[in-house]
């Protein structure tokens, strides 16, 4: 028997509340508004020319701005989302992201490209343009005036609203971190073994500094000065580049010492030769779960430019915030107050 209430109430009202739809109606949550390749394109139409103009300007005065942008874009992105949350200075009261202890050796040219384009974007069309936006967008320019793939990048996306250092520890990977756990970090964010090694790709570019890595140079064990995973001779040429780190600590050397400063597959040769800088490096031709895919980009460019670009379309999107869930920064280091 229907009950009292329902008999009161009108017969439309009635139909309303039985159907299917109006109950999942009421439990679906608001849709965000989806990033578009298109989203400036009436509210700032300058927007890509500006970065463009910036990002070629930056990296022919600074050649290394393109690697810098990229490992910044990345340390962003796998804290949080890609928010420019990395890009926030510390204050007196909170420690934020780029003040980590992984984030400080983090080149200021990359942070320095943003700033650049951020000031000329916000002359043409000010507060429109999120900080975020600017540093996924630079990020492609400077990795296609590499040499390498170009993709397509969505935008909308805004700033977040906290930045904190301690958000960081266990987020990033670090070089010396053993494969197993490089691989899981990577799964825990939705990044399957072969994304992880298209992205690991780039270090095709950039350098690291070589207290990052002088635990397998120096002291290795009682019978091997350095990781036997080194070939012998490009041991003996790191060690003596890096001998003065410890009262130096800005010696550093390039990731690809065979092409430094092109954007292509030589990375994953010199990595199956021996040639790879970081453990990290070592543990890509050593590991069996990613060792074919090494094997695969080292012999087919296309191949690694295909997934690369993939990697990067995935990477770009990955826990952006839209809506009310971020702001558009007036300046890209401070929260607007």
């Amino acid at each position: 028997m229907a009950s009292p209430l329902l008999l009161l109430l009108p017969l439309s009202v009635l139909l309303l509340l039985l159907s299917p739809a109006a109950a999942a109606a009421g439990k679906r949550r608001p849709r965000q508004p989806l990033l578009t390749t298109t989203y400036y394109s009436k509210s700032c139409p300058k927007f890509e020319q500006i970065v463009q103009d910036t990002t070629t300007n930056k990296q022919i005065s600074s050649p290394t701005t393109a690697a810098a942008a990229l490992r910044l874009f990345f340390h962003d992105c796998f804290v949080g989302g890609c928010d420019a949350s990395v890009l926030v200075s510390s204050t007196r009261f909170s420690k934020a992201e780029r003040d980590a202890d992984i984030n400080l050796s983090l080149p200021g040219d990359g942070f320095d490209v943003v700033v650049r384009a951020k000031t000329a974007i916000e002359l043409t069309c000010p507060g429109v343009v999120s900080c975020a936006d600017i540093l996924a967008v630079a990020t492609r320019n400077l990795v296609v005036m590499m040499g390498g793939p170009y993709y397509a990048v969505k935008l909308g996306r805004k700033d977040a609203l906290t930045s904190r250092a301690s958000d960081v520890e266990g987020n990033l990977p670090r070089p010396t971190m053993p494969m197993s756990q490089i691989v899981q970090i990577f799964q825990s964010k939705g990044f399957s073994v072969q994304e992880m090694v298209a992205l690991s790709g780039a270090h095709t570019i950039g350098f690291s500094h070589c207290k990052e890595f002088s635990s397998i140079l120096y002291n290795y064990s009682k019978t091997s000065e350095s990781d036997p995973a080194y070939y012998p001779e490009f041991a003996k040429s790191l060690r003596n580049a890096c001998a003065d780190f410890q009262r130096n600590p800005t010696l550093s050397v390039f990731n690809d010492v065979i092409t430094p400063n092109k954007f292509d597959n030589v990375y994953y040769n010199n990595v199956k030769k021996g040639l790879g800088l970081l453990s990290s490096d070592h543990g890509l031709s050593s590991d069996p779960k990613t060792r074919g895919f090494v094997e695969l980009y080292s012999r087919d460019q296309n191949a690694f430019f295909r997934a690369f670009a993939s990697a990067m379309e995935k990477l770009s999107v990955y826990g952006v915030k839209t809506g009310r869930r971020g702001e558009i920064r007036r300046r890209c280091d401070a929260f607007n107050y």
